[in-house]
């Protein structure tokens, strides 16, 4: 929702712009929870999210990335060109930090940006994910600077506002991808898991 903003962006940066259907459909239901805090008696918590990562996810880049080295372990596609670069939260931490604001913030409104001060880059994942299968594939590049029509090259929240509430998370971007490729690695590739549980030959 708030579109290509200066990094680290702060809960009260403007003018929200955002560039694709998915930032402006949430712009407008902040705009609606907005109204029923200030005038219906409501008590609500906005929370804007940089890009949470764990198991059981289907359709971003590390299960894609998997998805695409299961079928082809020597070439590995990747949208754009690499270099776009956004932080990363793990899903544990995201719910623990939603917790926390609701518990600690009690305004009428309570917007809060959760994420982490670092970030990973689109090749880093790839990276990240080819180690975590033991594999080394050439990289090809769709090109351009974004993955698709309304991505946002770059993104980082800033989450000093978070922080003075007594919350930090304790993993970084990177440390978040790593886990999450480990656990949707663990559920995409059951049969190599139960093989690498199996005890080694001594012989």
């Amino acid at each position: 929702m708030y579109g290509e903003a200066p990094m680290p962006t702060l809960e009260d940066y403007a003018p929200l712009e955002p560039i694709s259907i998915y930032g402006s459909s949430k712009l407008a239901d902040e705009g609606l929870i907005s109204t029923y805090a200030h005038s219906y008696g409501f008590t609500a918590w906005v929370f804007r999210f940089a890009n949470i990562v764990g198991p059981h996810q289907r359709g971003n880049v590390i299960p894609d990335f998997i998805e695409k080295l299961l079928e082809d372990p020597e070439e590995l596609e990747i949208l754009g060109d690499g270099r776009q670069e956004k932080s990363y939260l793990y899903v544990e931490e995201c719910v623990d930090a939603i917790c926390h604001v609701v518990e600690h913030a009690d305004k009428d409104l309570n917007t809060y940006n959760l994420g982490t001060r670092t970030t990973t880059s689109v090749t880093a994942i790839a990276d990240i994910t080819s180690e975590e299968m033991d594999l080394g594939p050439d990289y090809s590049y769709t090109g351009g600077d974004r993955g698709w029509t309304g991505d946002v090259p770059k993104m980082r929240l800033s989450i000093e506002k978070l922080s003075s509430l007594g919350w930090d998370p304790s993993l970084s971007s990177h440390e978040a991808v790593r886990r999450s490729a480990r656990d949707l690695i663990t559920e995409l590739t059951p049969e190599r898991t139960a093989t690498d549980s199996q005890p080694k030959s001594t012989q």
